[in-house]
């Protein structure tokens, strides 16, 4: 099993930046892609953003796409999402999740059905 645990959220304002960070234990981290999605009442947990393995290859929601940036740590076991150039449309919780898969190839997941572990989310709020 993983553990996952997301912090960094918070109340900004439109144009500000922030940068999420998911502490991972519990499994072979480096081994798993991770992922960034966020959910508001009402709605679908919507994919935000990917990152392989050992983070060669990232992928991106095209709202975001250009002002978010996924990263990782794997000598900390950490995941990471700058946000940048917030508007009220991104505020959601956001939950960092572990791939389903390890190793594995090819394109990035965006479905939530693959990935298996999920942190509590952390909230974001971005006023106009």
């Amino acid at each position: 099993q993983a553990q996952l645990v997301e912090s960094g959220g918070g109340l900004v304002q439109a144009g500000d930046s922030l940068r999420l960070s998911c502490a991972a234990s519990g499994r072979t981290f480096s081994a798993y892609g991770m992922g960034w999605f966020r959910q508001v009442p009402g709605k679908e947990r919507e994919f935000v953003a990917a990152i392989s393995s050992r983070g060669y290859n990232t992928r991106y929601a095209d709202s975001v796409k250009g002002r978010f940036t996924i990263s990782r740590d794997n000598t900390k076991n950490m995941v990471y999402l700058q946000m940048n150039s917030l508007k009220p449309e991104d505020t959601a919780v956001y939950y960092c999740a572990t791939d389903r898969r390890a190793w594995r190839v090819g394109t990035l997941p965006q479905p939530a059905g693959e990935y298996e572990y999920w942190g509590q989310g952390t909230q974001v709020t971005v006023s106009s």
